[in-house]
């Protein structure tokens, strides 16, 4: 499952989360928390439980919804509809495929927030955001966590709560960042980097996003649907990548044929890191709908 782009649309705009599917996202996020005032959480409940319900409603991307801080089994009830009697309620189970945790800090928050879906019939993906100082301290825990299918990297917050400036160059949370990918890839779960502020600068974009792929980063977030197909556009292998990998996977199979342990492609020696890279390869452009082999 290809996770480049996770594009976030507000909770209480359900003429957003209807159209967000159309961006070519690979995950849409219908925000209950960051995206919506306090006097609005309930509105927001109600249209997201209304789109997720709606028998219309099946995009092919994975669809999340980030839960509030405070009540995600309040958010959980009223995405089920656990009131048989709301009339406002549509017929059909909720279409969820994902829940989105802020503010992570342990790996516990991740285990309850999954018990507090299987008790209301449900079993998404959770994806653990990491935006605070302790968040990131616990970051290889949360990682590790059983439910923990994906860790999230949130800048924005973390620099809140740290008082730190936040710079073009990025260096106040270059090591959070680089540490959260670390985690991720050492509990072999998806990593996906913080959001671009500035959606009106492409470029700037563009590059954040190639520098984020160079630490490891499996996907980014997206907060406006123009960011999305640059975004996807970084994260999926170009054709001279894919030629290679296929090359040094052909000549891989090649070898073990002829049990043979070392062999060479365009002149390279090609040891394990680089098939394994190679492998990386064909999987990301599998995931994007690519034939590379």
């Amino acid at each position: 499952m290809a996770r480049r782009s996770l594009l976030f649309s507000p909770g209480d705009r359900p003429e957003l989360m209807r159209k967000a599917p159309a961006t070519g996202a690979d995950v849409v996020c219908f925000d209950i928390e960051d995206a919506v005032a306090p006097d609005r959480k309930d509105e927001a409940r109600a249209a997201v439980r209304g789109v997720l319900a709606d028998p219309d409603f099946d995009p092919d991307a994975e669809v999340c919804v980030r839960l509030t801080a405070s009540d995600p089994g309040v958010d959980l009830d009223a995405i089920v509809a656990t009131d048989a009697g709301d009339a406002s309620a549509p017929g059909r189970a909720p279409r969820l495929d994902a829940v989105m945790l802020p503010k992570v800090e342990d790996a516990d928050r991740v285990e309850r927030a999954a018990a507090l879906c299987a008790d209301r019939g449900l079993d998404p993906a959770v994806f653990a955001l990491v935006e605070t100082a302790g968040g990131v301290l616990a970051a290889e825990a949360i990682a590790d966590a059983a439910a923990t299918d994906a860790l999230i990297f949130g800048a924005e917050d973390l620099a809140a709560d740290l008082d730190a400036t936040r710079t073009d160059e990025g260096t106040e949370i270059l090591y959070a960042r680089e540490h959260v990918v670390l985690a991720a890839g050492a509990a072999e779960v998806d990593a996906l980097d913080t959001v671009y502020t500035d959606f009106s600068d492409t470029e700037g974009l563009r590059e954040e996003t190639a520098f984020a792929r160079t630490l490891g980063y499996d996907g980014k977030l997206a907060i406006h649907p123009s960011q999305v197909d640059p975004i996807n556009e970084a994260f999926t292998p170009d054709p001279d990548e894919i030629e290679w990998a296929s090359r040094v996977l052909d000549a891989r199979d090649e070898a073990d044929r002829e049990d043979r342990g070392v062999f060479s492609v365009d002149g390279e020696m090609i040891d394990a890191p680089l098939v394994a890279q190679a492998e990386r390869i064909v999987e990301r452009a599998a995931a994007a709908g690519i034939d590379a082999r």
